[in-house]
């Protein structure tokens, strides 16, 4: 019987239960704060990172893992003899999926590197349908056929409070910001063929925002998969995250509603309580 292996990048913010009970095999982003480097979830929280923007004013910044390290990794369950499926966020917004797939290369098609076209918990959701297929008993080669589309049907979506993260970190202008402020604007973010896009901007406060969010994207996608979903956020106001869900348990039909905490990567770029709901779509 085929072994196979399931690696990510910390990017995916599977849980560490999740991770220890799917077996998964994570490669921790590295994160810098100030002169400090730090391993995503090895001491550093989302919380962590948001004092350290309230602290300094300045956003964390990331380190791309290079592909020595994604080799050295793939080696160590190659030589086990597992074929290796490997996650990166989406290649739009990193090198990562580049450095793997160059290390990949050595490894005579017995590593696959899948490029998410997703961040956070999307890449989770791809994820753990992986750990599906193997439990059906699909083999290396029918599950990598399987996700060279799947990542272009995961739903990956959230709702932004502020705006100031997004601004100091270049993707979104003084004057968007102010205009946000003033006519406390919360835009609708989505992932777009690999690249986070403003897919439209509600007015008002976040409670009512948020239920207008996951309204219209129930509208949109009459059609997914109903195994599971996410609801995923960074450190937010637990009656924000209530609101979505249980409208995610009332106007969808999920097996599985699961609430995850955003990791270090998109709270530093999104700010608190950012909060999407996450799906594959069929």
């Amino acid at each position: 019987m085929e072994k196979i292996k399931i690696i990510s990048d910390s990017t995916c913010d599977l849980t560490k239960e999740e991770v220890a009970s799917l077996g998964v095999e994570i490669v921790p982003v590295e994160i810098i704060l100030g002169s400090e480097c730090h391993l995503d979830g090895d001491g550093i929280t989302s919380e962590s990172v948001l004092e350290y923007v309230k602290n300094t004013g300045e956003l964390p910044k990331t380190a791309a893992t290079n592909s020595e390290r994604y080799e050295e990794t793939f080696k160590k369950f190659v030589d086990e003899g597992y074929k290796v499926i490997h996650f990166d966020i989406s290649s739009k917004s990193s090198s990562m999926y580049f450095n793997a797939v160059a290390a990949a290369e050595k490894f005579n098609g017995n590593v696959f590197v899948v490029d998410s076209m997703a961040l956070s918990s999307g890449q989770g959701l791809l994820i753990m349908k992986t750990c599906d297929y193997i439990k059906e008993g699909k083999s290396f080669d029918e599950i990598c056929e399987i996700l060279k589309e799947l990542p272009k049907k995961v739903q990956t979506s959230f709702v932004v409070d502020t705006l100031e993260f997004l601004h100091k970190g270049g993707r979104c202008s003084l004057t968007s910001l102010m205009g946000a402020k003033v006519l406390k604007l919360h835009p609708y973010i989505s992932m777009v063929d690999g690249q986070l896009k403003a897919k439209k901007k509600y007015m008002g406060g976040m409670a009512k925002c948020l239920s207008q969010y996951v309204h219209d994207v129930a509208e949109e996608y009459k059609s997914y998969d109903k195994t599971r979903c996410f609801v995923t956020h960074s450190p937010s106001d637990p009656e924000l995250v209530k609101i979505v869900i249980d409208l995610a348990k009332e106007l969808f039909d999920f097996k599985e509603v699961i609430e995850s905490t955003a990791g270090c990567t998109v709270t530093s770029h999104c700010g608190p309580n950012t909060i999407g709901i996450l799906f594959i779509t069929e």
